[in-house]
């Protein structure tokens, strides 16, 4: 079966041309990996491959999960050099994101997820994090306490309160992703931010919240903030 090569489709169609005039943004995700593949095989082209490969790996978020190898055993057509390409752009990404802003101010799970939402989806595992904030609740550190299995990640207060005692820090938020994607707290989610509840007010340590981080699904909220469902 002949599969349309890239050069043979319209111009306004190819993800080179269509994002140099509309802008990097109009392209779809198998349009934007399709420009790292850049060439393709008898039968499909680079975008045919791009989206199989999303395809395969169940979406651009697992995708980015993978290693350079995972990558070019999820499909055909894709090398060692193409998916060590690949690998460095999400590395790229997930760097940016982790350092958009030097020192943000966190005063909402809005700019929370904002600042740490991109990076906790590429996590297979959960990892369990405390966030130290100043008395303008600008961010000072952030400290893994635990990683943990595919759906459970288990730490005791004393662990997750220490940096905050060992920096004096003003105020603390406490994060943990579910790789599933889905943010709703399971019931050892709730019996820990209950628990961590009366450990603070016992240490007199201003937790201000904790924030379960998912992945963007139709209309529900990537985020489970315990503050605002008011049950912190």
């Amino acid at each position: 079966m002949h599969t349309t090569r890239i050069l043979e489709m319209p111009a306004s169609d190819r993800p080179r041309e269509k994002a140099d005039k509309h802008g990097i943004g109009a392209l779809t995700d198998a349009e934007l990996l399709a420009i790292f593949i850049r060439t393709g095989q008898p039968g499909r082209n680079a975008l045919a491959i791009a989206s199989e490969l999303i395809e395969n790996s169940g979406g651009l978020v697992p995708l980015s999960r993978d290693t350079a190898m995972e990558i070019r055993k999820r499909v055909s057509g894709i090398g060692k050099a193409k998916s060590l390409e690949l690998a460095a752009a999400f590395e790229i990404g997930k760097r940016l994101a982790r350092n958009r802003e030097e020192r943000p101010i966190l005063d909402t799970p809005e700019r929370i997820y904002q600042v740490f939402g991109q990076e906790f989806q590429a996590l297979r595992r959960e990892s369990l994090r405390v966030i130290l904030l100043d008395t303008k609740l600008r961010l000072v550190l952030t400290e893994e306490i635990a990683l943990g299995s595919i759906n459970e990640c288990v730490a005791h207060p004393r662990e997750i309160f220490r940096p905050a005692i060992i920096h004096s820090a003003y105020a603390v938020v406490l994060i943990h992703n579910h790789p599933s994607g889905d943010p709703q707290p399971s019931a050892a989610d709730r019996r820990l931010t209950s628990t961590l509840r009366e450990a603070a007010a016992l240490l007199q340590i201003n937790l201000i919240d904790h924030l379960i981080l998912g992945s963007p699904d139709g209309g529900r909220l990537p985020y489970f903030s315990f503050r605002d469902s008011g049950l912190l």
